[in-house]
């Protein structure tokens, strides 16, 4: 087996093996605002799988988000609170997908390739995006991801992983299907 193998059991396993290493990074992120420029990917096994490529054009941020149900702007026109709608209110999107759409708002001159989860407390879940300057000239020459530098705000269209499953375009194989 390679390193990356390794790397990617030992985070399935996260739970036993990387918890007191986990809880300390927490405590820090914490801390730190809510988008952070990170030199390198904190899961490297997966931010490769991904599409990351240790060289220049490629930014990876982490970002902070809240957990659980999104909270809708408060109506000025008189209601009763049952039909108010701000309590059990689910976003249309998976809080990954939102993320990304995050980061694409904050870094607009960068294409988003991808993300991954990198931890989560009771309070905030946090994830890495991957993004990609479409203009830089490193990006330009490379073959795997010039088609996705061509490609205009992926991350609100919906064309990353995250948006595809929220968009419900990730198909499951059944049994008997050979498409």
């Amino acid at each position: 087996m390679g390193m990356y193998k390794y790397l990617s059991r030992i985070w399935q396993d996260a739970k036993k093996e990387l918890a007191p290493i986990q809880k300390e990074r927490l405590i820090k992120w914490r801390k730190q605002p809510s988008i952070v420029k990170v030199d390198n990917p904190t899961r490297i096994d997966k931010a490769r799988r991904l599409g990351y490529k240790a060289k220049q054009g490629f930014v990876v941020a982490r970002i902070k988000l809240k957990k659980g149900g999104r909270h809708r702007r408060s109506s000025i026109r008189g209601r009763r609170p049952k039909r108010y709608g701000m309590r059990h209110f689910s976003p249309t999107r998976n809080l990954q997908a939102i993320a990304e759409q995050r980061l694409n708002r904050k870094y607009s001159n960068l294409e988003v390739l991808n993300s991954y989860y990198v931890g989560d407390d009771s309070i905030h879940v946090w994830y890495e995006v991957i993004m990609i300057d479409p203009n830089h000239s490193a990006i330009q020459k490379d073959k795997d991801v010039q088609r996705v530098a061509r490609q205009r705000k992926r991350a609100f269209r919906g064309l990353t992983s995250a948006g595809k499953k929220s968009r419900g375009s990730r198909r499951k194989k059944v049994d008997g299907d050979n498409k």
